[in-house]
């Protein structure tokens, strides 16, 4: 299983997942300093082999907890991440009420969206990788 990693100034999106286009088996935010502890819990849920981590802000610090962890991973590109999580989050959440009228260009989500940039990341990484 794959995991992947959006880091970030403040916090950390992850998502575990299997394959390209499957669910994932799990998403979520954590604050930056609490990653190491959530990274043991995954692992002890999941049988996770590698971890994508996007290759921008606090990438370095991510990469180390996962290192210390024992894990291989891999530094994947994340350009566009963000504006592509937004599309995917509207289109597992598509927007109701008044809402429905605006362009999803225009509309934000209501919540952090970095887990779904994780689940880009990882899908990122399974497409190079195949």
């Amino acid at each position: 299983m794959l995991l992947g990693v959006d880091p970030g100034t403040r916090k950390c999106g992850y998502a575990v997942l299997e394959r390209v286009d499957a669910q994932p088996l799990t998403l979520g935010i954590v604050p930056l300093d609490e990653f190491g502890s959530r990274l043991a819990t995954l692992r002890a849920s999941f049988d996770i082999d590698m971890v994508a981590i996007g290759h921008g802000t606090n990438a370095a610090v991510v990469s180390a907890v996962v290192r210390d962890a024992g894990l291989p991973f891999v530094l994947v590109d994340e350009r566009e991440t963000t504006l592509r999580a937004r599309a995917r989050f509207f289109d597992d959440h598509p927007p109701r009420g008044w809402k429905r009228l605006v362009p999803r260009g225009m509309l934000l989500p209501d919540r952090p969206i970095d887990d779904y940039a994780a689940l880009l990341i990882a899908e990122r990484y399974l497409r190079l990788a195949v």
